[in-house]
């Protein structure tokens, strides 16, 4: 009986719960927003953000997806809140998530330095631009550009296939001299698993327009660094998942500072946000033993599709 349960009415529940807090938080917003906020005390809007982030923190981690990819474009869509303060919170949401990992990552021999390093100076230069770029635009052409990024990074987490163990017969010269190779050991097996990259250059190439979307829109970048890591340059999947949610530490960090400097960080936007989703987070994790992720992977799809057309017509005006 409690494995039906766990297996039926989870992703059920779960998908209620988020049209249950998005519903009325999306008719507050518009209401707020025509009456300039004035209907509500100042405490109202971070406790709502609380619990709808502790939602998101539970989706995010069912879904194997950052929770900045789904803050910002839900947040900015049904909350009354500046985009440049929801794209700042984005990028300290991500990094908060990165740098509890990170460590753990790190002494399990699942993320790689030698891996990281190379990508991670590309990427974390490059954000920096991007969140230089993203704070000198216009708000309407920040919408338009999200609306389209959410839309093409659902239809990127609907069609990716990650392999467990991709095939590299023979490592490129560039992989090779930056050292990106390594061996690591499966625990469910106990074997030794040997690693090199290829496509080296399309990858590192790939990654300077990752870090100027990360820096952009303040959405992390682990929807984009797995499958280029696991699928174009040939690293294995938890080599890949591993370092991606390191690298996150390191490329958010640099992008987060610019939003900090430009006074694009709000305590009570921030705060509740990071609070939420780690809560979330951590119940989430005790979810997935029971929950069936590729189910909410589905709805947590649709729900990027509709935040990203909805950034898109707000962009355009509609």
């Amino acid at each position: 009986m409690f494995k039906w349960w766990s297996r039926k009415v989870t992703p059920v529940f779960l998908w209620l719960s988020l049209m249950l807090f998005t519903s009325p938080v999306y008719a507050a917003a518009e209401s707020a927003a025509s009456a300039g906020g004035a209907d509500w005390p100042w405490w109202f809007w971070p406790l709502v953000l609380l619990v709808f982030c502790f939602v998101l923190g539970i989706l995010a981690v069912l879904a194997g997806v950052g929770g900045g990819v789904l803050y910002v474009p839900l947040v900015s869509a049904f909350f009354p809140f500046h985009l440049d303060f929801v794209r700042g919170a984005g990028l300290f949401v991500a990094l908060a998530g990165a740098l509890m990992a990170g460590p753990g990552l790190l002494r399990r021999g699942l993320a790689s330095l030698r891996l990281a390093l190379p990508v991670a100076l590309i990427a974390s230069t490059f954000a920096i631009i991007g969140a230089f770029i993203g704070l000198s635009l216009p708000t309407t052409i920040v919408q338009i550009l999200l609306g389209a990024t959410i839309i093409f990074i659902a239809v990127l987490l609907l069609v990716s296939k990650n392999v467990e163990y991709p095939v590299v017969t023979k490592q490129d010269a560039i992989g090779l001299a930056l050292g990106m190779y390594g061996s690591y050991i499966e625990e469910t097996s106990g074997k030794v698993y040997e690693y090199k990259t290829h496509r080296t250059w399309g990858g590192l190439l790939i990654f300077v327009l990752i870090g100027l979307v990360a820096g952009m829109f303040g959405l992390g970048a682990g929807w984009a660094n797995i499958p280029v890591l696991n699928l174009m340059m040939g690293a294995p999947l938890k080599i890949s998942v591993a370092t991606s949610k390191f690298l996150l530490s390191i490329t958010d960090t640099s992008a987060a500072w610019v939003y900090l400097n430009k006074g694009g960080i709000i305590p009570l936007v921030a705060i509740p946000s990071i609070v939420g989703l780690m809560l979330g987070s951590l119940v989430g994790v005790k979810i997935l033993a029971r929950a069936k992720p590729a189910a909410i992977r589905y709805i947590v799809i649709v729900v990027l599709l509709f935040a990203g057309v909805r950034a898109l017509l707000k962009g355009l005006g509609i």
